[in-house]
């Protein structure tokens, strides 16, 4: 493959971080936005190859057009920005819902749009990547509107795959599971948490930022061509795995099978 050049949205550290290395490692020129521009540099120096740190707010269409001027118009955008307010409901400051709505929705829309639009003025093609979550698609207590914004943008996926297809534009989501890294550094902390949730994941183990960036690669390369408007759950099979995680009795196996009442 081609290098391309690759724009990650909220790469200072975290999972963007680990994206942003996976397509350094693999020859991209990559660059790193984030609200913390002087942050995403000093990663940025970390990495292989050509990478920049770049600094703009994603739900200012003002600054990301800034961000795309001085670092060009990228082959491919992973937009990876997200923040949480966690707490209650009935608790939650409306200033924080708005703050979770404008950088985990409306900056995955304005970053997409923007680059979007530039491809459709040149008649190129390109590839978008929006990190959902697991949230996005089982709810957790406690979370705000974090989940609520991940199933939009797994449905805002849907849209932009359909409306730009035609153009040869993919648009696919990662939703990350139980991943130790992150904004979920903190809960894995707690040994007890942590082995506790590692022991619920089917394949038996948490996840890791880099198995988040290999499925973001993997979805931006040729290698999955024919494949968009698509939510690939990077989970272990947490999500699936509500019955199995359920009390059940032994004697229930027998059911169904000749001779045994239930």
């Amino acid at each position: 493959m081609t290098a391309r050049a690759v724009l990650v949205t909220g790469a200072a550290g975290g999972l963007g971080a680990a994206i942003a290395a996976r397509f350094a490692a693999g020859g991209d020129r990559v660059g790193l936005l984030d609200l913390d521009g002087e942050a995403a540099r000093r990663t940025a120096c970390d990495l292989p190859g050509e990478a920049v740190g770049l600094t703009g707010s994603v739900s200012d269409p003002a600054s990301v057009e800034v961000v795309l001027d001085e670092f060009g118009t990228p082959d491919v955008v992973v937009n990876n920005a997200g923040i949480v307010r966690f707490g209650p409901l009935t608790d939650l400051d409306l200033t924080d819902w708005h703050s979770v709505l404008d950088v985990n929705l409306t900056g995955t829309f304005v970053v997409a749009r923007a680059v979007a639009r530039r491809w459709l003025r040149a008649g190129t093609a390109g590839v978008v990547v929006n990190v959902t979550s697991m949230n996005g698609v089982a709810p957790g207590p406690n979370a705000g509107a974090y989940g609520a914004t991940k199933a939009a943008v797994a449905l805002l996926t849907q849209q932009m795959a359909l409306e730009w297809g035609a153009a040869g534009i993919r648009v696919n989501a990662v939703a990350p599971g139980l991943i130790d890294g992150g904004m979920s550094a903190p809960i894995y902390a707690d040994t007890a948490t942590r082995d506790a949730r590692a022991s619920k994941v089917p394949i038996g183990r948490l996840g890791t930022p880099g198995d988040v960036a290999e499925a973001v690669w993997w979805l931006s390369s040729d290698a999955s061509a024919y494949v968009t408007g698509q939510q690939l759950l990077v989970d272990g099979g947490v999500t699936m795995a509500m019955i199995a995680n359920l009390p059940r009795p032994g004697s229930v196996d027998g059911v169904g099978h000749p001779g045994v009442r239930p």
